[in-house]
């Protein structure tokens, strides 16, 4: 085993610890928090940690021109509006569920790789298509869907945004690296997500009960989350980066179960074991 493929896994084990705890805990704080004002916290507090840390590295640079689009890709769909979406969804989706469906963006990316980069799609990617949607189709059940179909599209939408701040990451490279841009990036979604809050919440805010999840996600479990999974996918293999992350939403599953109380059906298990063969079936066909 290489001294880079051992660190890799150290960095994916962080990771999968991080954001596999985050939804759960993000469920339990918003019994006494709004959800924007929570999501502000998270990326404001995030973007402080994430500009300590590069700045004890030496690393803090005002991003380029050329970083700009990576920049805005990220602050306005991975974090603001990702973390809008899906905090808001938790009000009507378990914690398990959205573990899993708000990181689904097999089915988003490859066919849209396809329409902006023209890339040729293997059969398999096709296969992970199809069975990334029949994971989703099970997980929500829509012919049994009532209240709580706002939040499952709301999961769609995270995944989408996600895809998209992909997608523009790869069509314009930034150059510099995404850790020193996580800072900008963090702090950029943290006012989307004030301006949201001042408006749909005016009233809201974090509840003293709360005060520890808050301080949780934002100081240790996003920044350090990120920087783990950025340095993982830096030293691991496409493959075993993608089958590694599978174990976030398994993780995040388990503790909504056994801490929360949220109940596992036979949905739950067979809409995420196709969703995790989705990303199997990517890593072996891309």
């Amino acid at each position: 085993m290489s001294a880079s493929f051992g660190e890799g896994l150290r960095y994916l084990a962080v990771s999968v610890v991080l954001f596999g705890g985050i939804w759960p805990i993000t469920k339990a704080a918003l019994a006494h928090a709004t959800p924007l004002w929570f999501a502000t916290s998270r990326a404001g507090l995030a973007s402080l940690v994430c500009a300590l840390l590069v700045t004890a590295m030496g690393r803090l640079r005002w991003p380029t021109r050329a970083d700009m689009p990576a920049v805005l890709a990220l602050g306005l769909l991975q974090l603001g509006g990702f973390f809008a979406l899906s905090h808001v969804a938790l009000d009507y989706v378990p914690a398990g569920r959205t573990a899993i469906l708000a990181n689904v963006t097999v089915f988003w990316l490859i066919p849209l790789s396809m329409l902006v980069f023209g890339e040729r799609v293997s059969r398999a990617q096709w296969w992970a298509v199809a069975a990334g949607l029949l994971g989703v189709v099970i997980l929500m059940q829509p012919w049994a869907m009532g209240g709580e179909a706002v939040g499952y599209l709301m999961l769609l939408g995270c995944s989408l945004l996600w895809s998209l701040a992909i997608l523009v990451t790869r069509r314009f490279r930034p150059q510099s690296s995404i850790l020193q841009l996580l800072p900008f990036a963090f702090g950029l979604g943290a006012v989307l997500l004030a301006a949201l809050a001042l408006w749909r919440e005016p009233v809201g805010g974090i509840g003293w009960p709360s005060l520890p999840h808050a301080l949780f996600i934002g100081i240790v479990a996003a920044p350090l989350g990120t920087w783990a999974t950025v340095e993982a996918g830096r030293r691991l293999s496409g493959t075993m980066a993608s089958v590694g992350f599978l174990l976030v939403p398994l993780l995040g599953v388990t503790i909504a179960t056994l801490w929360l109380g949220e109940p596992v059906g036979w949905d739950l298990l067979a809409g995420g074991a196709l969703i995790a063969l989705s990303v199997l079936l990517v890593a072996r066909g891309g």
